[in-house]
């Protein structure tokens, strides 16, 4: 079982962890003006919105899309007590025994929970700086028996934590329909209601972050991203000719829309490229939660953003999603190669 968090921190990086000069962090694309953030979008509260607060806020959340297809969002009603109890649940177990997270140990990416490392979407042999748990978290009486015993309080900590960032989502994606124009229900059901799956992601301090990634440059395969960064920096999101370094904002959350979205609203929201760098001084653990259409959901843009008389045709036919991952895992991520073979 090859897990960085299984052995002590090496003092330099191994060579397999070493990228080509032209895929380091640095060399490709350059670091933009740290002025340039992510547009930060005030819940207070979540449903409970005033008339002029709630346009104000999906005014604010459909600009963001349309520029930088991320934003982060505070007052959004997941308690900080959930939030920080998953989180130090989640780094007990990457610090278990290698023998106590040997049972989960795979590279299946079919099992509903297992700890890995790297990444299954680069078929190069250089790997990445990360491991990881992938597990599917919601409906949580569905899930709640495939996810460890330990630690004591993993269960119940993840249980209370995925049924508040499932009802944020919800909101989130209902603001993103009114926005649009769209009926309030248009992506409830099929569209955002497949199993939910969760990565969480454990970056290990690094000897030299200059010649390594701790996760490829990717766009999200599914509809709608829910991230708790936590307070070490490592997350960048593509933006215009190079990467925004996407700034910790104490509690609050990063959203970034998948393909799904995209294609759903015919361009109109943006599925941006996003990447992880690691760090020399500190450990970074993000958790990442995933909403998904369900596996035979039949997604086409929206009729109402569609109209030739606009000259705005539809750009993607329609497809169900389950084709959509299988191209996906072909095109090992690509934005460009996954998104061309569903475009008219």
């Amino acid at each position: 079982m090859e897990l960085l968090t299984n052995a002590p921190l090496p003092r330099a990086v191994p060579d397999k962890y070493v990228f080509p000069p032209e895929k380091r962090p640095g060399n490709n694309l350059q670091l933009l003006d740290p002025s340039i953030a992510l547009p930060v979008v005030d819940l207070r509260g979540g449903r409970d919105l005033t008339d002029a607060d709630r346009r104000r806020v999906v005014r604010d959340i459909i600009d963001a899309g349309k520029e930088f297809g991320f934003f982060q969002v505070v007052n959004h009603g997941v308690e900080d007590g959930a939030v920080r109890a998953f989180r130090d649940a989640a780094a007990e177990f990457f610090a278990l025994r290698p023998e106590e997270k040997l049972p989960y140990y795979s590279d299946d990416q079919s099992r509903p929970f297992r700890v890995a490392s790297s990444t299954t979407y680069d078929k190069s042999e250089t790997r990445y700086w990360r491991d990881y748990l992938k597990l599917q978290c919601f409906p949580v009486d569905k899930f709640v028996h495939q996810w460890p015993p330990k630690p004591d309080q993993f269960r119940d900590c993840l249980g209370e934590y995925i049924v508040q960032v499932q009802h944020l989502a919800a909101t989130l994606l209902e603001l993103i329909a009114e926005g649009l124009g769209l009926d309030a229900g248009f992506f409830r059901g099929e569209l955002s209601g497949g199993d939910t799956q969760m990565n969480v992601n454990y970056y290990p301090p690094c000897p030299d972050p200059s010649l390594t990634l701790g996760l490829l440059p990717h766009c999200d395969r599914h509809l709608l991203t829910v991230l708790s960064q936590g307070d070490v920096s490592g997350l960048q999101a593509k933006y215009g000719g190079g990467w925004i370094a996407v700034q910790p904002i104490p509690g609050a959350f990063v959203i970034n829309f998948g393909h799904q979205m995209e294609i759903a609203t015919n361009g109109l929201l943006r599925s941006v490229e996003h990447r992880a760098v690691t760090n020399a001084a500190k450990a970074r653990m993000s958790v990442a939660t995933l909403i998904m259409p369900a596996t035979e959901c039949l997604i086409a843009p929206a009729p109402e953003l569609v109209g030739e008389e606009d000259n705005n045709p539809a750009k993607y036919r329609a497809f169900r999603f389950s084709e959509f991952i299988e191209a996906y895992d072909a095109a090992a991520a690509s934005r460009d190669s996954v998104l061309d073979y569903f475009k008219i």
